[in-house]
């Protein structure tokens, strides 16, 4: 049964009308947060709201488990500012990080069947029978235009679906998970969308050297979850990326001939052309074809170097800009002299890439182009929302970056 609970605030002025198949000219017209759970279309009550001018931002994330979404979401809450966490005095084991600026939903919160009920039923997550798409639609919808939500928890310790947990519009609100593109109503909301697409070579060898080492898999049992999953990701998941504003590419380094352990990386950034308020990096010369190794005298590079490409392209059909890193830095304080020859990059002072990746020399991928381009995407969709928020209040956006 569809549940509406209705709070009196004095912060947001909203205008709302709610409709149910038993009443459908029920209205109200006062300072109220609305939050709304649905379960069966049947019973769902169709909630529509106008917020004011409402503020919030909507990035959507996609990729498959264990491809650097957290790490990726670290990275992002950093440019911001403030540390990501749980909601307080919540439940411990949501998914939700919330920080001054963002909040980050896992949209595994939207399995619409626990791991009990997809075994009955013989889905995966990955298998869109398996998520309630219309939900997720209406949440993210509401967030969007201002008004709270009570969101579902999933619980990955226990596998079952928890009592909801209460969202508040942010500033910038990050859905991330398996399918934050694969539904168009969804698609829709996004104000900038991100792929981090994991070729299988590095993902396999990601996934050996996590589940061996950490959690004692064997191989055996590695390799069968992977086929296990493959056909629903190659049907669901992978064809997003077509849908993606950037896409992160993580393919094997073509510096040392036959590699397939996953430790030197070629990583390429594909950034759409004409995308709203977002403008693609480029090394040297915009629109040229550049192949450049920077290693010498002001970069350190050992054994396989390090080779920088930066050209246009074509993707799905669209006209993309591609910068790509082959190989990893000895010495992080000196990707400076990368970073300098970079434009489009959205620091807002010099050195500002460098800095931080020092920040967070701890996290996977800070020696290579994973993390130099997330931190790049991460600064970029700063930009992008300093710019949207300037455009909807006509402030100039300088008097915003201010």
């Amino acid at each position: 049964m569809a549940i509406c609970t209705v709070y009196t605030t004095h912060s947001l002025n909203s205008s709302c009308t709610i409709s149910t198949p038993a009443n459908p000219h029920l209205g109200f017209h006062q300072r109220h947060v609305v939050l709304y759970r649905s379960s069966k279309k049947s019973s769902r009550r169709e909630i529509s709201c106008s917020a004011g001018e409402a503020q919030t931002v909507v990035i959507g994330l996609a990729a498959d488990s264990g491809c650097g979404k957290s790490t990726f979401m670290r990275r992002l809450t950093s440019v911001f500012g403030g540390a990501a966490e749980p909601p307080k005095g919540g439940n411990p084991d949501s998914n939700t990080l919330i920080s001054d600026t963002t909040t980050v939903i896992c949209l595994d919160d939207y399995h619409s069947l626990d791991r009990t009920g997809r075994k009955k039923e013989g889905v995966t997550a990955l298998d869109p029978r398996a998520n309630d798409f219309d939900l997720m639609f209406d949440q993210v919808k509401a967030l969007k235009d201002g008004i709270a939500v009570e969101k579902p928890i999933y619980n990955h310790v226990s596998g079952l679906l928890d009592p909801p947990e209460l969202i508040k519009p942010p500033k910038i609100l990050v859905i991330e998970g398996l399918h934050p593109m694969y539904d168009s109503r969804v698609r829709d909301l996004l104000d900038f969308s991100i792929y981090l697409d994991i070729s299988n070579e590095v993902k396999f060898a990601w996934k050996i050297q996590r589940d061996m080492a950490e959690r004692g898999h064997s191989l055996e049992s590695i390799k069968a979850s992977i086929e296990a999953r493959k056909p629903d990701f190659d049907a669901f998941i992978d064809p997003q990326k077509q849908y993606a504003d950037a896409v992160i590419e993580v393919l094997p380094t073509q510096l040392i001939p036959g590699d397939n352990e996953g430790k030197v990386l070629r990583v390429r950034l594909i950034m759409k052309e004409g995308v709203k308020y977002f403008n693609p990096v480029y090394l040297f010369d915009e629109g040229s074809t550049i192949s450049w190794i920077p290693c010498g005298r002001k970069l350190t590079c050992s054994y396989p170097g390090i080779k920088f490409f930066y050209g246009p392209d074509t993707y799905f059909g669209n006209e993309v800009s591609v910068l790509e890193m082959d190989g990893q830095f000895d010495r992080l304080d000196e990707l400076i002299y990368v970073e300098s020859h970079l434009s489009n990059i959205s620091t807002k002072f010099y050195g500002e890439v460098t800095q931080q990746l020092l920040k967070h020399t701890d996290f996977p991928g800070s020696n290579n182009g994973t993390g130099l381009f997330q931190t790049i995407v991460g600064l970029k969709i700063r930009d992008l929302y300093e710019q949207l928020i300037a455009s909807k209040s006509g402030t100039p956006l300088a008097a915003t970056k201010a």
